[in-house]
């Protein structure tokens, strides 16, 4: 599973070894059944160029121990940032404390599933340059040239422009004897060109396709996505988009390409199937699911069609890890089969509670500050052995319309009723497009419209989509993670005119 380089050698000259001595001796020794400790360092860049010329560029790093405690059934937890054995043994015994506090509150005893122990265990996601080691003036140098290219073009006003970029590396142990040392980076380039109707002042935007990834510098100096040709099409779509009629609300057959539907994706199965939603400990924060446990098994989630898998494992995908923050190691397994739910995303606690034989692996904390909450995998619709390309699914379609890219969404706090809209849509006549489509949303219940899917496309359209940002918890966290899918057919789907719902 490792990638081809190692964990940075400044990382690992922390004081590891002693801080975990430190920390676990003093956790067994107060009577804990579990205990574990994490060192972090997060190093975040974004860089932000208006109009091809330099806004911002911003650096941050976050570095710090985190330690973790079940002490007579309950959790306990505390964190801080001085790296010494003093400082652990402090933290192990305000965790105690925490967890002594909290036994009153606590309903449910906390028992975790059991895990084999990697006692040396070392993973480094798969990147070729560390964006970390660019200088910044020609990391700030491409991305002006990317950008001169679109404020070049007739009829682009405006060009916003960036790069955020994330190196995470983390060390983690506990009292079975689990040792882990980790480093992930990812990246996300945008470009956003803006047409102004001087005449009107209504004005249209397009923003570049390509996701968010687990690479590195070379995802804009390499062949992994072709910026060139993303770059030169911008201002003639745009310019189209401007122009394109106001679409006629109705039922259509709809193509949904992968730069769309990853988000419903997320939406829709990624945070429904996440169990702590499922049983109801997730509820503040646009939590609960309509996919309850007791649907396990049963729950006709779509058409048969629909494979969906959580995976830990998936080359580049935002949510891979070698192993998650509580030691279990990356895995990829079934959510839906057939269209049926029949798995869930859990953490060891959680898969304890339904007596499962082992945790897949969904437990994450965005800091060393934050204590790991059970968070997506990559979740992935997989494409048709075979199947057809996007052209051939709208060639199949006689009235319809193409969805490209993600924009605004909404779903409600169950995950099943929705509306989606994107960075593009055309009509679709007699399976060939007929020019692009504005004000355009599409509407269903999560069943309804996986139940709708007629057709997927194959391997050749699978695209890795993600977000950097997935929000969850209180106080909130934010994790990185991808959703690769096919290009998809889905009949008789309910398409709203997004100014006359607006009452415009």
């Amino acid at each position: 599973m490792a990638g081809p380089r190692d964990v940075d050698a400044s990382f690992l000259a922390l004081p590891l070894s002693a801080l975990t001595d430190a920390a676990l001796t003093r956790a067994v020794d107060l009577g804990c059944e579990h205990a574990d400790i994490r060192v972090e360092r997060i190093r975040t860049q974004s860089i932000s160029l208006r109009d091809a010329r330099l806004e911002s560029l911003a650096d941050g790093e976050d570095l710090g121990l985190a330690v973790r405690v079940v002490h007579e059934g309950t959790w306990g937890f505390a964190a801080g940032v001085v790296l010494t054995a003093a400082e652990a043994v402090r933290l192990a015994e305000e965790a105690v404390a925490v967890a002594r506090v909290s036994a009153a509150l606590s309903s449910d005893r906390v028992e975790l599933a059991p895990e084999p122990v990697y006692p040396d265990a070392v993973w480094v996601s798969d990147h070729e340059i560390d964006p970390f080691t660019v200088p910044d003036g020609e990391k700030t140098a491409l991305l002006t040239e990317l950008s001169e290219r679109l404020m070049a073009a007739d009829g682009v006003e405006h060009v916003q422009s960036g790069c955020t970029a994330v190196k995470e590396q983390k060390y983690y142990a506990d009292t079975a004897g689990t040792r882990t040392r980790q480093e992930r980076v990812r990246i996300h380039p945008q470009f956003t060109a803006l047409t102004v109707d001087r005449a009107t002042g209504a004005f249209e935007s397009m923003r570049t396709l390509a996701p968010p990834v687990g690479r590195g510098w070379e995802y804009l100096t390499g062949g992994s996505w072709d910026w060139d040709r993303e770059l030169a099409e911008i201002p003639e779509l745009l310019r189209e988009k401007t122009k394109a009629p106001s679409v006629e609300a109705g039922r259509y057959d709809l193509v949904v390409d992968p730069s769309n539907l990853w988000l419903t994706i997320h939406e829709s199965v990624g945070h429904a199937t996440e169990l702590d939603r499922a049983l109801g400990y997730e509820a503040a924060y646009a939590g609960t699911s309509f996919a309850t446990v007791d649907k396990l098994g049963s729950l006709r989630y779509g058409s048969e069609l629909m494979h969906v898998t959580g995976d830990r494992t998936a080359v580049h995908g935002l949510a891979s890890v070698g192993w998650d923050d509580e030691g279990v190691e990356a895995q990829r397994w079934d959510i839906v089969r057939d269209g049926v739910l029949v798995g869930y995303q859990v953490d060891r606690n959680m898969a304890r509670l339904r007596g499962m034989e082992r945790s897949n692996g969904c437990a994450f904390a965005d800091s060393p500050r934050h204590v790991p909450v059970q968070r997506m995998a990559n979740v992935s619709l997989q494409p048709a052995a075979g199947g057809p390309s996007t052209e051939e699914l709208i060639a199949g379609v006689d009235r319809g319309v193409y969805v490209v890219g993600d924009k605004s969404w909404s779903i409600d706090m169950q995950r099943y009723n929705f509306q989606f809209t994107g960075q593009r849509f055309y009509r679709i006549e007699g399976g060939k497009l007929a020019g692009q489509l504005r004000d355009v949303a599409y509407q269903a219940t999560t069943t309804d419209f996986w139940g709708s899917m007629r057709a997927l496309g194959g391997e050749q359209t699978y695209v890795l989509g993600g977000a950097l940002n997935c929000g969850k918890a209180q106080p909130g966290q934010v994790a990185p993670v991808s959703h690769g899918c096919p290009s998809a057919l889905f009949e008789g789907v309910s398409i709203l005119n997004t100014v006359q719902e607006g009452g415009r």
